[in-house]
């Protein structure tokens, strides 16, 4: 990857005033946000350990689908704490007061095994140069999903054991000092975004701190007597990530590489209030990144502002992935092939998409 390139981005007209109004943070919108999330964990959790421990006492035929429930609303909640939650915290637009974004960042990164310095870095070169080819390692367009059926459907029901040995492959590594070992990102980008001695000692200060963390939390509860605490605390936000990858995905796969627009390299759908409440808003993704110092609770008032100069949104995941994945099959077909959604100002004419690309890309 090089170094990022400047890029003349297109940006819908917002009045001053609008834009300022949409830019004003809110600790109690904040605290509700991260706090509720929270408390779900804690009580997801609890409904989780008391089933177990009725299941250990042998009334296991009520108390397993219990367990099994709670594990799952468990894990479906803990599954969105690292890329998504960290990830509007680490843009430091959700509270007002900085010292709660940078606090609950560091709680939501430790439950969700985050790394937060090497993210935002990331995120920020992300930002700059959204899906351009050699500049953006974030996102390395065309994107396609493992369409092993069985093996996607049980890994995202429960976990991936390839993903966990990674995972902590990563943590022990840069707990030793050692950052070449591949984890969120690849080693050889997470090292160009973060060069500086000063970012990269933060990094392995932070991993010692997760790792050794989480060791001794597990070691109190094994002590104690409460080993099944480890399923609950440790590994909360490690399994069950179905929710997060249907959300998740739409953000930019099938779309443009090197274009100067967020309108062709992000994706933005609608949804009901519970996704939307787990996802952080990131469905509003062409607003995103149009405008990331927008707090997350004012997407949806930004794109009514803006949905003029925008492309239709599907609403709900379920027509979401019905326009997503006849793109992800002709891009199997075709790996050329990029979906080009009608722009305002344009008459439809789907034989103009090179074209129109064309014209997106010598603005840059």
């Amino acid at each position: 990857m090089n170094e990022p390139i400047k890029i003349n981005w297109y940006r819908c007209k917002v009045d001053k005033a609008v834009m300022s109004e949409l830019m004003r943070k809110s600790d109690a919108r904040g605290f509700l946000q991260a706090g509720s999330q929270l408390l779900l964990f804690a009580v997801t959790g609890t409904l989780a350990y008391l089933a177990f421990l009725r299941v250990h006492a042998d009334t296991w035929h009520w108390a397993l689908p219990l367990l099994l429930l709670a594990l799952f609303a468990h894990g479906t909640n803990g599954s969105f704490f690292g890329g998504i939650a960290c990830h509007e915290l680490c843009h430091k637009t959700p509270f007002a007061t900085q010292f709660w974004n940078a606090f609950f960042l560091r709680v939501y990164s430790f439950l969700g095994w985050f790394d937060p310095t090497g993210y935002r870095a990331s995120h920020i070169r992300h930002h700059q140069t959204t899906t351009h080819t050699d500049y953006d390692g974030e996102v390395v367009l065309p994107q396609g999903l493992d369409w092993h059926g069985a093996r996607l459907v049980a890994t995202v029901l429960t976990f991936s054991p390839t993903g966990l040995i990674k995972l902590f492959r990563f943590w022990i590594a840069a707990a030793c000092g050692d950052l070449t070992k591949d984890g969120f990102f690849r080693a050889k980008w997470l090292l160009q975004v973060v060069p500086e001695s000063k970012q990269q000692r933060e990094i392995i200060r932070w991993a010692r701190i997760v790792l050794f963390g989480h060791l001794a939390l597990a070691a109190l509860f094994i002590l104690t007597g409460h080993w099944f605490l480890i399923v609950i605390v440790n590994l909360g936000c490690l399994y069950c990530g179905w929710l997060v990858m249907l959300c998740g995905a739409a953000q930019h796969v099938g779309l443009s590489p090197n274009t100067p627009d967020f309108r062709l390299c992000c994706r933005t759908y609608t949804c009901s209030w519970l996704p939307g409440f787990f996802y952080w808003n990131m469905q509003y993704h062409v607003e995103h990144h149009m405008f990331p110092a927008v707090p997350f609770y004012n997407l949806p008032r930004l794109r009514a502002a803006i949905a003029h100069d925008l492309p239709p949104a599907p609403h709900g995941l379920w027509a979401t992935w019905q326009e997503l994945l006849p793109i992800l099959r002709r891009q199997r077909e075709d790996p050329t092939y990029v979906y080009v959604p009608p722009l305002p100002g344009h008459d439809g004419d789907r034989a103009d998409d090179r074209t129109l690309l064309s014209e997106a890309s010598q603005q840059a």
